[in-house]
């Protein structure tokens, strides 16, 4: 079984997303869940940013940093959307990362070092027409295409955050099919 480190989106360490972790908990992982805003959740985007903008969004980066460190490096790191930014640069960035999860967002991989580490697994997961995603669309597709081990699924509609459960634009049926494939990613990690 897997340790995943799985870090919250923009708004916040919502129900939702610690659904998502127990899920992958019942399967029989180990998931931790830095909780970035200490508590705080926003019942919108704009909202969450503009804590981020407030509390400084490299140290909540930062933070998150720690956290994993703190954990050992054997990790499998996702998250969603915001928590991409982080979940990636550490899947790039510490020896013996065991995988990658990127929901929602993914980063041109330049921006963390010049190439996908070789041997590191990774699934990218967002919607076709989500406005947040569109824009990393082509930095997923490059990935994909430079990694052997590289996995990118785009879901039908626009919804930004759709495996969120406790969010509007929750998608149930994406956020099986996106479930599904992640149990299968993190048993064969």
């Amino acid at each position: 079984m897997a340790e995943v480190v799985l870090y919250h989106h923009i708004q916040g360490l919502t129900d939702g997303v610690r659904s998502v972790a127990d899920e992958l908990r019942r399967a029989g992982h180990t998931v931790h869940t830095p909780d970035l805003f200490e508590g705080r959740t926003f019942a919108g985007i704009e909202d969450g940013f503009a804590f981020a903008r407030e509390a400084g969004v490299e140290r909540l980066r930062e933070r998150g940093i720690a956290e994993a460190a703190a954990l050992g490096p054997e990790l499998v790191y996702a998250g969603f959307s915001f928590g991409v930014t982080i979940a990636q640069r550490l899947a790039q960035t510490v020896p013996g990362a065991r995988g990658a999860l990127l929901m929602d967002s993914c980063l041109p991989v330049t921006a963390f070092g010049p190439a996908w580490p070789a041997g590191v697994p990774v699934q990218i997961h967002g919607k076709e027409n989500d406005e947040f995603f569109e824009e990393d669309l082509p930095a997923a597709r490059e990935l994909v295409s430079s990694a052997p081990r590289a996995e990118l699924f785009v879901y039908p509609g626009d919804q930004h955050l759709f495996a969120d459960s406790s969010l509007p634009a929750y998608d149930p049926k994406a956020a099986g099919a996106l479930m599904e494939r992640v149990r299968a990613f993190l048993a064969s990690v």
